[in-house]
C-alpha cells in the first residue's frame, strides 16, 4: 500500500488530469465520455488513425505511455493482452510507472491476469503510487451509451475516490483487493461463454424445427431464457452482423486465462472448455476479428445448416 495518497479533494476537470492508453472499439468510446465530460486527456495509441476521433474531440497526443503518465494524475489503459498490459505499464524505458509522480493512478480496464494486477499494484506501491485493475462488460454499447460494468480490484478508498470517472463509463463494483476486479471479470466471461453457447443452440434448433427465428426470439426475449446476451446480439446474429462489439481472438485469450486459472485452482468447468473450443474453431477458420455473436458460424458449420430469418 503506498503511503502517499491522492489529494483528497474530490476529482473534477479542474484538478485532475487524465491519461489514456489503448483506443480500440471499446477505449475510444469510454475515453471520449471523459473529453466530454471536460477532463484534459492526454491518449496513446500504437495505430494513431484509431486514435483521431478523440483528438478531433480535444485530446492531446503524446508518443509514449511514460509521456502520457508525465502529464496525468490517473491513467486508465484499456489494451489487448496481458503482454500489451505488462508492456504499456511496467516497460522500464517506455512504460506509464516509470512517467508517473508520486500519488499518481493507474486504472487498467484490460481483461487481464490477476496475477499481473498484483504484480502492477506493488510496483505502483513501490513508487508511491497506486494501481487498480478494473476490466469492464458490456460490449461496444455498453462503452458508446455509458452502462459498463465494471469491476475494480485494488484499494477501496481510491476506487471511491475515482468514482467521478468511473460514472462517465458505467457503475463500478467494488470487488475486494488487487487482482480481485479480474478474478469478477473472468467470472464474467465464464457466464457469457455458455450463455452465448445456449442461445446460438437455441436459434439453430429452432430454425431445424421450421420456426421464425425472428418471432422466436421475441418470444423467448422477455421469459425466463432473456438475458443480455439476446438484447445485445439476437438481431445482430439474424441480421448476419458479426461486426466486433468484442473481438473473438480477445474472448479466446479471456478464456485461455481463466482455464488456466482453473487448472492453478483445481477447478473443472466443462461448460468453459467446451466454449472455448468452439471459439477456437473460428480462429481457426480465420474469424477471430469478427465479434463474439459469430458464434453461430461454428455451430452452423457443424450442422450443416445456415440459420436465416423468414422474409416477412
Amino acid at each position: 500500500m503506498a503511503s502517499s495518497s491522492i489529494s483528497s479533494d474530490p476529482i473534477t476537470p479542474s484538478n485532475t488530469k487524465i491519461g489514456w492508453i489503448g483506443t480500440g472499439v471499446m477505449g475510444r468510446s469510454m475515453c471520449g465520455h471523459l473529453i466530454k465530460a471536460g477532463y484534459t486527456v492526454t491518449v496513446f495509441n500504437r495505430t494513431i488513425s484509431k486514435a483521431q476521433t478523440l483528438l478531433d474531440m480535444g485530446a492531446n497526443l503524446a508518443d509514449s505511455p511514460t509521456s502520457v503518465a508525465a502529464q496525468s494524475d490517473v491513467v486508465f489503459t484499456i489494451v489487448g493482452y496481458p503482454s500489451d498490459v505488462r508492456h504499456v505499464l511496467l516497460d522500464p524505458k517506455s512504460g506509464a510507472l516509470s512517467g508517473l509522480r508520486q500519488g499518481g493512478v493507474l486504472v487498467d480496464m484490460t481483461t487481464s491476469e490477476p496475477s499481473l494486477a498484483e504484480e502492477i499494484a506493488k510496483a505502483a506501491s513501490f513508487k508511491n503510487c497506486f494501481s487498480i485493475d478494473a476490466p469492464v462488460s458490456g460490449g461496444d454499447l455498453g462503452a458508446k451509451n455509458g452502462k459498463l460494468s465494471i469491476f475494480a480490484g485494488g484499494d477501496e478508498t481510491t476506487v471511491k475516490r475515482l468514482d467521478p470517472l468511473f460514472s462517465l463509463m458505467g457503475k463500478v463494483n467494488f470487488m475486494g483487493t488487487s487482482g480481485k476486479g479480474q478474478f469478477a471479470k473472468l467470472a464474467n466471461q465464464i457466464t457469457i461463454a455458455s450463455t452465448m453457447l445456449g442461445l446460438v443452440e437455441g436459434l439453430i434448433y429452432a430454425h431445424k424445427a421450421g420456426l421464425d427465428v425472428k418471432k422466436f426470439l421475441e418470444a423467448i426475449s422477455t421469459g425466463a431464457a432473456g438475458s443480455k446476451s439476446i438484447d445485445l446480439y439476437g438481431d445482430r446474429i439474424l441480421k448476419r452482423d458479426f461486426d466486433p462489439g468484442f473481438y473473438v481472438n480477445h474472448f479466446v485469450k479471456d478464456l485461455g486465462i481463466c482455464l488456466n486459472e482453473c487448472q492453478r485452482m483445481g477447478l473443472a468447468l466443462p461448460g468453459l472448455a467446451l466454449a472455448q473450443q468452439l471459439y477456437l474453431s473460428l480462429k481457426a477458420h480465420g474469424e477471430g476479428d469478427l465479434g463474439t455473436q459469430a458464434l453461430i458460424l461454428a455451430l452452423e458449420r457443424l450442422n450443416n445448416v445456415s440459420v436465416q430469418p423468414s422474409v416477412s
